[in-house]
């Protein structure tokens, strides 16, 4: 589990509180700067026939602007920005982590979304802009949230109770899909990564000679690889899905009650 020990890169107390700049810290600023610079570098040119990195920044960009247009429709692209710095965000962080010696303060590399408290801090953001938007452009009928429209009224306080529920734990179900997600890839990884060393080992302790010990390293070794591949997919796959139930959440504070 060392590689999601938090340190402390530059100590810092005021007023009795621990203030210091830590490896969480670090691959935060490390994700916002990345992010920055390669978008600025890819749209340097703004050419009528884009480069290579000015296409991917245009695909990420219509990628983003469809998923909000499809959920929150046209009326949602107000909250684009707000979208496309989460998706961003989140899948920078989600790829930095895959790799294990970036060159990082502590010598390993360091996934933020791996840590609850970071995705908490996200979700609750969302679901913060959610409330207060949707207060202040519908005023009470934001409330019809909770009373979907053609629902019977002998069970209408059932659904209301439901619906509510379902609202306040929106933070809990989002933020904890993206560190559940990440937290147990990179645990997977760091297992079968393991069992190579420890089976080529054990084969040689044997008496079993050095190739049959390599031999037997090479079932987790293939599944290391395997599993890798699919890690990268997941990291892409939950910064989407964070980005799109934004979306859905940012639609309930547009249009309450549909």
């Amino acid at each position: 589990m060392k590689q999601f020990e938090v340190h402390e890169v530059f100590p810092f107390e005021a007023f009795g509180l621990n203030l210091a700049f830590t490896n969480s810290s670090f691959f935060m600023m490390l994700t916002a700067v990345l992010t920055i610079v390669l978008f600025a570098v890819a749209m340097s040119s703004r050419a009528l026939v884009p480069n290579r990195a000015q296409s991917v920044a245009e695909i990420i960009y219509g990628f983003v602007a469809d998923m909000v247009r499809s959920t929150a429709g046209q009326e949602g692209l107000r909250f684009f920005p707000f979208v496309f710095t989460l998706f961003i965000f989140i899948l920078v962080a989600n790829m930095l982590g895959m790799f294990p010696y970036f060159p990082a303060p502590g010598a390993h590399s360091f996934t933020i979304t791996s840590h609850l408290i970071v995705t908490v801090a996200l979700a609750m953001l969302v679901w913060l802009t959610v409330i207060v938007y949707g207060v202040f452009k519908n005023g009470a009928k934001f409330l019809r949230i909770f009373v979907p429209s053609g629902v019977p009224i002998f069970i209408l306080p059932f659904v209301t109770l439901i619906e509510i529920i379902s609202f306040v734990s929106r933070p809990i179900s989002h933020s904890v899909r993206l560190f559940a997600n990440m937290l147990a890839g990179h645990i997977l990884l760091k297992v079968f990564a393991g069992f190579i060393v420890m089976m080529a080992a054990g084969s040689a302790s044997m008496g079993w000679g050095e190739l049959p010990g390599y031999l037997a390293g090479i079932f987790p070794f293939a599944m290391t690889l395997g599993l890798t591949a699919l890690e990268f997919l997941v990291a892409f796959l939950q910064a989407y899905v964070f980005a799109i139930l934004t979306c859905i959440y940012l639609n309930d504070a547009l249009h309450p009650g549909h």
